[in-house]
């Protein structure tokens, strides 16, 4: 399948790892395969294992807050959406300078 470039209005963190388009839930695959390898972050709020781990989580999505207020990022769509009951779609995002914003998060 073709990847497809995405427009968004609005791009924000849920998480470390999730942001959402313009309202709904996109999964960041970063340069690894989903549940496998690539982008993984500390889970936040209920999911959190810890109190450790919602700290942690809540770093992450800052950290992904920062990159997403680049401007000229590039939202791309893998043509696939990952294994959970919610479907998300799975996309990498770039940076101007055609860098994916998962090299600057944490890997799996």
């Amino acid at each position: 399948m073709i990847a497809d470039f995405i427009l968004c209005a609005s791009l924000t963190a849920v998480d470390g790892d999730t942001v959402k388009c313009d309202g709904q839930n996109m999964r960041l695959l970063g340069e690894g395969v989903p549940f496998v390898s690539g982008i993984d972050t500390p889970e936040i709020g209920s999911h959190a294992k810890c109190l450790k781990e919602r700290k942690l989580a809540l770093i992450a999505k800052g950290r992904l807050n920062d990159l997403l207020a680049e401007n000229g990022l590039r939202v791309m769509f893998s043509g696939t959406v990952d294994r959970t009951p919610s479907h998300r779609p799975l996309i990498k995002i770039y940076r101007r300078n055609g860098e994916e914003i998962g090299r600057k998060l944490p890997p799996r």
